[in-house]
């Protein structure tokens, strides 16, 4: 097998024209050198170097490998510096997906802080919801996914593998009931689950709809789902309308209001947890670790609730 070590012993020997001058110029001692050629010679199969007096001479061998030394060595020099920077947080890439209320909360700020801190680091972004995220990750098409569930399950449910993955929870957050400012629950402090059991619902993603669902069958009554959308600001419309009534997360509260709803408090309480997920080998490169680094941050600078909770990450980065 020939190695770079090898291929840098002969373009010396090349440009040199002596094992003692080739030594100088890679800054070997002269039996080192004599042994990297044995040794390439050994591996090679046959001679490389003529040796007549103080001086040497490639043969036709040892001519066919300094030639190709050049242009080898010139792209592992090259590929050297690439990894060197990518190391260093000079450069690298970082796949990010997120759902759409983290996108508008959690994402800016952590991107604003990797910009201002490793300007050089690209980051692109793609909106999606868990578990489409977890399962880019899986293929390899995302570095990081920012994803949520709900109580009682794990953020990569449904996954065979859960070893394969590595969580660090950013947010908790409580789920709140957004109805109209003129229903006739609107003025409580909380709202009992099982006073919903006639209202139109509006439903959002499938985790959040199985989450609905959930909610209302421990409470009793299957929900009458009369419309469905991922977009929360058309949520808030349909409800301040008088269409249905909703499940809102407060991340979501922080972004999107209407002065026609309101949001309250549920009993019983409901929350989800919102988690930054990657791989074990993708959470040692350095780019990513810096974009964990910075969604936890942006995490704890997030305005909170009294019962909306930032949990301590679960590794440290």
């Amino acid at each position: 097998m020939i190695d770079a070590a090898g291929l840098r012993v002969m373009r010396a020997i090349a440009d040199e024209g002596s094992f003692t001058a080739a030594a100088g110029a890679l800054g070997y001692t002269q039996p080192a050198i004599s042994q990297m050629v044995r040794r390439l010679e050994q591996r090679t199969g046959t001679v490389l170097v003529e040796r007549t007096g103080r001086n040497v001479r490639l043969t036709e061998a040892g001519q066919v490998l300094a030639r190709a030394a050049g242009p080898v060595l010139a792209a592992l020099d090259s590929a050297e510096e690439e990894v060197a920077a990518i190391a260093g947080l000079r450069s690298g890439r970082v796949r990010l997906m997120a759902f759409p209320s983290a996108s508008a909360t959690l994402v800016p700020r952590a991107l604003a802080l990797l910009k201002a801190r490793y300007p050089d680091v690209t980051i692109s972004f793609t909106e999606a919801e868990p578990p489409e995220s977890i399962a880019a990750l899986r293929a390899g098409d995302c570095d990081l996914a920012v994803a949520f569930t709900y109580e009682g399950t794990d953020v990569v449910r449904g996954e065979d593998d859960l070893d394969a993955f590595v969580t660090t929870p950013l947010l908790e957050d409580d789920v709140r009931l957004a109805l109209p400012r003129t229903h006739a629950l609107a003025g409580r402090d909380e709202v009992h689950l099982d006073d919903l059991a006639d209202e139109a619902w509006i439903a959002g993603c499938p985790r959040c709809r199985g989450h609905l669902v959930q909610l209302c069958d421990l409470a009793g009554f299957r929900p009458d789902v009369a419309y469905e959308t991922e977009d929360y600001v058309a949520v808030m419309g349909l409800v301040a309308e008088g269409l249905g009534v909703a499940l809102i997360p407060d991340l979501i509260l922080r972004t999107v209001q209407h002065d026609d709803v309101v949001a309250l408090p549920l009993t019983p309480a409901s929350r989800r947890t919102i988690a930054a997920v990657t791989t074990p080998d993708l959470q040692r490169v350095p780019a990513v670790a810096a974009t964990l680094d910075a969604l936890v941050e942006s995490a704890r600078s997030q305005p909170t609730s009294p019962t909306t909770r930032v949990p301590e990450p679960a590794f440290e980065i």
